[in-house]
């Protein structure tokens, strides 16, 4: 024979597989909801900032130049970017104080 099956099959191994699982499973998220909260509205500035100022900078206060418009979008994309990282590196530092403080 070159081929040898098992004697059960994955049916039956399933089937009889012990069924007293322990019931204290951890079920906390990975993943604080303030984080997932922040980011969200990160990203919803990184979209809205740059259309929005394109479209209020292009006909008002450009003319209709475009180019123009489209320098301020990259700046307020920037500028999100910026405040995203500012907010991460505030709250790295406010950690580090934290654990400073329970290390003494």
């Amino acid at each position: 024979m070159s081929s040898r099956r098992p004697e059960k099959s994955y049916a039956d191994a399933v089937a009889s597989a012990p069924k007293d699982a322990p019931a204290n499973s951890d079920v906390t998220p990975a993943v604080p909801a303030n984080v997932i909260f922040k980011l969200l509205g990160f990203t919803l500035a990184m979209v809205a900032a740059p259309i929005g100022m394109y479209f209020l900078t292009v006909n008002s206060i450009f003319s209709g130049n475009s180019t123009w418009a489209g320098v301020t979008a990259a700046v307020a994309a920037n500028v999100v970017l910026f405040a995203y990282i500012f907010v991460a590196w505030q709250e790295d530092q406010g950690e580090r104080a934290a654990e400073g403080k329970k290390a003494q």
